[in-house]
């Protein structure tokens, strides 16, 4: 606390009086009432007159403000200066008397709120002149959003890029709206979502931010903060038609505000806050109070404070940062405003207010005064270094979760309507078209049943588009009523001499010597109830992993992640394909990493990228590498043998001699008559479907997520057509797909109690567990040379992270007073999650095994890792591989000890499998041999409910145990298995772990 001293034989006492209108009480200091009135006070005080002359600092605002907590602790601490006496003009006086009886003053703090004359205010000031504290006549356009942005503008600030909507009959130029499905166009400008409106008046905060349809649609409505909430998601998607509105660019955050309050040009204080277009729950500590962390502005950031403050003319002034893709940009000044619930803010505020004042008038009134020249900003501590090693990265690769089964249709089209809508949307820039957004498939839609009425008025006509594929292509469309970009997309991939039957394993279609499209419908694959759970659970689990989150992952949310987080310490980036169940698990992962509440849309178009990441972590399965057609054709015409496996086959389809896939040939021993078993109970199945369909009690039976029977029965009818082929040999392309169907149903259509499903399991999950991983490779150079295809960027992206890790530190970073007991609070934890589809974990996990990170046969530690993934049979939903990279900043920058990589895996989810055949893994920290296999209730991250409908959770409580190594601070969360690659700089482990020869 500082203080400031008296005159020679002068009281430092302050005096702080009220205006008349207030009951005529006085107060000496702040917190003592007397129910005398003014003058009898004033005789009461005769051995403490006030040090003369004096500087009448009045404050003119409504009582709700001039009597908050700020204000009061801040006149408190102005009322020490001995030349200073403030006073409170009441509000009946401001709102009742005429100006020229309101008391007068030599420095006026006046500022606008709910139901303040300004304009009196502003009468006022002219008739007495007085010293402004913040400007009046600049209040008025304080408080149109139009104005704000034009003044920011004009002073070179950035803000988001925005169109004015003025419905203003008198503007009609000003008010061009035309709206679409996923954008707007404003006088010329056009918006795609999401994009946020904003009323133009700034005492309105009904402010709405719209969602793209791919995302779910609809909008998050934000107000005013009513208790716990400040939004609410609504499923309204159109935008309002009454009244005037900005239009912007929605800005991604990574769901966290930054509000700046000035003190004058040269001070600035910021605190983060969770941002309420998120879940529009707001963070409350234990008193009730919004939970804010105060955070460092750069330099940048700091000149923009400052130009706001003089180009508003507000020395006491709020306005909100965004900072976003590496920028940051001003998307609202609220005016005067000050900081809640900080001493050191109310110190330095009224220190600054109280300098600012004498500076300005004390020579005027000839008052002695020497300007403090110590500086009034915080001061920067240096960092501190530990002999704990710091966490520096994580870098997670995580497979989606839990999801209903993929379905696939192909057909071959000719008509010209096809090729024209290839045309319209740019398919021949690159010879492939995705049509996701419900305008492009509603096109499609259009189109095939213009096809299907020409075919019924002239069956024998020039269209060569098979019925029954066009009907099927209808049917699927037409689905739940509405479109909807995550649960269907159309694929037209173009073939100037015709789609080669061959190429896709169909026999049905046709070869051609002319251009012809193929068309590739997928619909399916949705993200259950039961993999949001997993995702929002493992979330939830995942800040064990960093400093501070030691202990049960469930509990307060205020742990050492979500700290990290809202300092900005932690540098968060969130990434997923385009797959709608890949963005749906990030987005409840974030949920759960983050302690969020309420929908996965706004989070998922707030923190989750998938745009323009150039196949990052997308991959077309629809068009196959030359080595990947080989590895299938030979994978093919070995299963298709009608004879038990032998010595040969062995050495063919197993050279790498996987433990899992040994087991699983052992179980197979026949194919071809195990696909006549698999066929047999499929056929079973359908039989009991249809018979369950002719019951009566069975006519309103709900499955699980909403499916019918008779959409259980289309899935698996087609299974069984598109399995056996018409000449009798098997498309073994289709067991994946049949161990999927069959999983889903026995996890989650339990209780309909159909027979066979159990066998069936059993026999494809053998088969599956066979074709899965060899369709990546069968050898380990094809193994490898298919996993750089699939996710050579990928692994640029990962080694550039960490790169970026050791060598950038120009980021944001935690104020100094709030980072006790944080090692290195002036640095950042960088966090890059990548959640895609099985190929890339499958692709990732082969450059781990077969790329020559480590030699087996001299570590005993890598080789029981390796011995741990041979007996991996599946990588199920949720599979992650994280890498973590912690630095010693003890050591020597070159020092092989500076830096430690440790690789981990979870092979995700349990699954359906019989209780304990999945394999034990190694142990959190395998490297010390005291560190023995964990048992199977440790190591599953999830385990199997008896109840079919719910999610498979994981279970995050430490192991206990002598022999973890205390070399970090990361605690296990009971991951499945684990290999790790310790010691050394990284610059060698980790350039050899992602580059080896493929970088």
């Amino acid at each position: 606390m500082w203080s400031l001293p008296a005159s020679e034989g002068e009281s430092a006492t302050a005096h702080f009086f009220l205006g008349a209108g207030d009951e005529g009480l006085g107060t000496r200091g702040i917190g003592m009432r007397t129910e005398e009135s003014d003058s009898e006070l004033l005789e009461d005080e005769e051995d403490e007159v006030p040090p003369e002359p004096q500087i009448i600092v009045g404050i003119c605002a409504m009582t709700k403000k001039s009597k908050s907590k700020p204000m009061t602790q801040i006149l408190e601490r102005l009322c020490r200066f001995d030349y200073l006496t403030v006073i409170i003009l009441g509000e009946d006086v401001i709102l009742n008397e005429p100006v020229e009886n309101w008391p007068s003053c030599h420095c006026l703090i006046s500022f606008h709120s709910k139901g303040f004359p300004l304009d009196k205010a502003v009468a006022y000031s002219k008739l007495r002149n007085p010293f402004l504290i913040n400007d009046l006549a600049m209040q008025y356009y304080i408080q149109d959003r139009r104005e704000v942005y034009r003044i920011l503008q004009e002073e070179g600030i950035d803000l988001p890029r925005y169109a004015v909507l003025n419905r203003d009959p008198a503007r009609p130029e000003e008010c061009n709206l035309i709206e679409g499905e996923d954008q707007v166009e404003v006088n010329g400008a056009v918006f795609p979502k999401p994009f946020v409106e904003k009323p133009v008046s700034a005492e309105d905060h009904n402010v709405y931010i719209y969602y793209p349809s791919s995302a779910g649609g609809g909008s998050q409505r934000l107000f005013r903060k009513i208790g716990s909430r400040s939004s609410v998601y609504s499923p309204e998607s159109s935008v309002r038609k009454t009244g005037s509105y900005i239009y912007e660019e929605f800005m991604p955050t990574d769901g966290t505000d930054v509000k700046v309050y000035t003190v004058g040009p040269d001070y600035a204080h910021a605190e983060a806050r969770k941002s309420p277009a998120l879940d529009g729950k707001v963070e409350r500590d234990s008193e009730g109070k919004e939970i804010r962390y105060p955070v460092m502005l750069t330099a940048m950031e700091k000149l923009v404070a400052r130009k706001v403050c003089v180009a508003f003319k507000q020395t006491v002034c709020g306005f909100d940062l965004l900072r976003a893709n590496g920028h940051s940009f001003v998307c609202d000044v609220n005016g005067f405003s000050f900081v809640k619930n900080s001493m050191k803010y109310y110190d330095d505020c009224a220190k600054i207010l109280g300098n600012t004042i004498m500076r300005e008038l004390a020579p005027q009134f000839q008052i002695p005064w020497s300007i403090p020249t110590e500086a009034e900003d915080i001061p920067i501590v240096p960092t501190t270094s530990g002999t704990m090693m710091e966490l520096r990265c994580v870098i997670a690769i995580i497979r989606h979760g839990d999801r209903t089964p993929k379905q696939k249709m192909k057909m071959e089209v000719t008509h010209p309507r096809f090729f024209s809508l290839f045309e319209k949307h740019g398919g021949y820039k690159t010879g492939k078209l995705k049509l996701k957004r419900p305008e492009q498939l509603q096109e499609v839609l259009d189109i095939t049943r213009l096809l299907l009425a020409e075919l019924e008025k002239e069956p024998g006509g020039e269209i060569e588009e098979k019925t029954g594929k066009l009907e099927q292509l209808k049917s699927v469309l037409e689905m739940y009523g509405h479109f909807s970009g995550i649960n269907r997309k159309v694929q037209l991939t173009y073939y100037p001499h015709g789609v080669k039957a061959t190429n896709e394993g169909q026999e049905d279609l046709p070869e051609a010597l002319t251009p012809s499209l193929l068309l590739v419908l997928k619909w399916g694959g949705e993200l259950t109830p039961a993999g949001r759970v997993q995702a929002e659970e493992l979330g939830r689990a995942f800040r064990c992993m960093y400093p501070g989150g030691q202990g049960d992952y469930a509990g307060f949310p205020g742990c050492g992640l979500l700290r990290l987080h809202s300092t900005f310490r932690h540098d968060l980036k969130i990434y997923a394909s385009d797959e709608g169940r890949v963005q749906m698990t990030a987005a409840a992962f974030a949920k759960g990493l983050l302690a969020l509440e309420g929908e996965l849309t706004p989070i998922l178009v707030q923190m989750v990228k998938s745009a323009n990441m150039n196949g990052l972590l997308d991959s077309d399965g629809d068009s196959l590498s030359s080595c990947q057609h080989r590895v299938k054709a030979r994978l093919h015409h070995i299963l298709q043998q009608d004879a038990p496996f032998g010595p040969e086959d062995y050495d063919q389809l197993a050279p790498t001699g996987s433990t899992s896939l040994l087991n699983s040939m052992a179980v197979i021993k026949n194919p071809v008559k195990v696909c006549d078993q698999v066929f047999a109970l499929i056929e079973n199945l359908t039989h009991q479907i249809r018979e369950r369909m002719q019951d009566p009690k069975s006519v309103d039976l709900q499955l699980y997520h909403s499916e019918t029977l008779e959409l259980m029965l289309q899935r698996w009818s087609k299974l069984e057509r598109d399995f056996r082929q018409k000449s009798g040999r098997y498309d073994i392309s289709k067991i994946p797909d049949i161990y999927d169907c069959v999983k889903y149903d026995v996890q989650h259509n339990g209780s309909l109690g159909l027979q066979g499903t159990a066998e069936l399991l059993r026999l494809s999950k053998a088969l599956a567990d066979v074709v899965i991983p060899q369709e990546y490779g069968i050898s380990r150079e094809e193994k490898l040379e298919i996993a750089v295809g699939f996710c050579l960027p990928l692994l640029r992206k990962i080694l550039l992270d960490l790169q970026r890790t050791h060598e950038d530190e120009s980021v944001n970073k935690l104020h100094p007073l709030y980072s006790r007991g944080v090692l290195s609070p002036g640095r950042h934890v960088r966090t890059r999650l990548y959640f895609t589809s099985e190929s890339h974990v499958h692709s990732l996990l082969s450059v781990f095994r077969y790329g020559g990170l480590l030699d087996e046969t001299q570590d005993a530690q890598w080789q029981r890792a390796l011995a741990y993934l041979s007996a991996i049979s599946e990588l199920n939903y949720m599979t992650q591989i994280v890498i973590m990279l912690y630095e010693d900043n003890t050591r020597d920058p070159l020092s092989e000890e500076r830096f430690h990589v440790e690789l981990h895996f979870s092979p995700g989810v349990k699954g359906v499998e019989e209780e304990g055949s999945a394999p034990a893994g190694c142990g959190f920290r395998p490297a010390s041999s005291e560190v023995g296999p964990s048992s199977m209730e440790n190591l599953c991250p999830g385990k199997a409910s008896d109840e079919p409908d719910r999610a498979l959770q994981t279970s995050p409580q430490p192991p206990e145990g002598p022999g973890l190594p205390r070399r970090s601070p990361l605690i296990r969360n009971r991951k499945a298995g684990s290999m790790e690659v310790m010691g050394g700089a990284w610059e060698k482990e980790v350039v050899k772990l992602l580059i080896g020869q493929y970088l």
